[in-house]
């Protein structure tokens, strides 16, 4: 049997088992995805040795573990290392690969959520300056976007700007900015009033589902994209890593994790 999972601290909340499992389950495979919460660094390294040695087919990785895992592993793709962070791990030839689909995620839910963005060319902010910002940052810039990243310090924006290629941006800009993504943990200080009539607003927050950022997008009539669109599409590559098999087809795991997300 195949084992696999995703690792955090908490990690109780996390859908990813829901979605994994799935998949799983409608291709028949002897796997299992389950949620580990390591007390410490100590013990996450002890898991990353269990992917080195083949014992664990591979991880997901969210906070707080996402930069020890780039340090911990024995290769990384260029993403993880322009990023800063992991969000996967898999074993190759007895050494554990970094690598991250965070930016993919991001990707493929402005596609299904936004399909009228056109990012090539169009002004971005990206709210905040850590990991999810600078893995967001990172795949808008590949995708053709004028990038900016706006944080309540400016030399943490700088700093990261500066390792990905893109600009700092200004409050002033955001009221240009076609897409606005918010990759702080908390409710950014934005009036939806101030942006333009046809900015995109992105959460990558799916807990709720509809983040106050997104309502009051909504309500102005803003198109929004949630988080959970980002994590059904960071997973796919992230199972085809593991397993070594694409996700079936019309296994309809948004409404699985929506039923998930109620029961709890």
């Amino acid at each position: 049997m195949k084992r696999a999972g995703v690792v955090g601290r908490p990690i109780g909340h996390s859908l990813s088992p829901v979605i994994h499992g799935a998949w799983i389950a409608a291709l028949g495979l002897d796997a299992e995805y389950t949620r580990f919460e390591p007390e410490d660094e100590a013990a996450f390294a002890r898991l990353v040795d269990q992917v080195r040695t083949g014992e664990l087919a591979g991880l997901n990785v969210t906070s707080p573990f996402k930069d020890s895992a780039l340090v911990l592993a024995d290769e990384a793709s260029d993403t993880a290392r322009a990023t800063g962070g992991a969000n996967l791990l898999t074993a190759l030839d007895d050494r554990v690969r970094a690598d991250s689909t965070d930016g993919l995620g991001l990707l493929a839910s402005l596609a299904e959520q936004a399909p009228e963005l056109r990012l090539p060319g169009a002004a971005v902010v990206v709210l905040g300056a850590g990991g999810a910002a600078r893995a967001a940052a990172w795949a808008l810039r590949g995708a053709g976007a004028d990038v900016g990243l706006l944080n309540r310090t400016p030399q943490r924006a700088a700093d990261a700007a500066k390792a990905l290629g893109v600009s700092v941006a200004s409050e002033a800009e955001l009221r240009n900015a076609r897409l606005v993504v918010n990759a702080l943990p908390v409710r950014p200080e934005i009036a939806p009033d101030s942006l333009a009539a046809d900015a995109v607003l992105m959460d990558m927050t799916y807990r709720p589902l509809l983040t106050p950022f997104l309502a009051a997008g909504r309500a102005r009539g803003l198109r929004t994209v949630d988080g959970l669109a980002m994590l059904i599409g960071q997973a796919g590559p992230s199972f085809q890593a593991i397993f070594g098999v694409s996700p079936p087809a019309g296994v309809d795991v948004r409404a699985a994790c929506l039923r998930a997300m109620e029961a709890a």
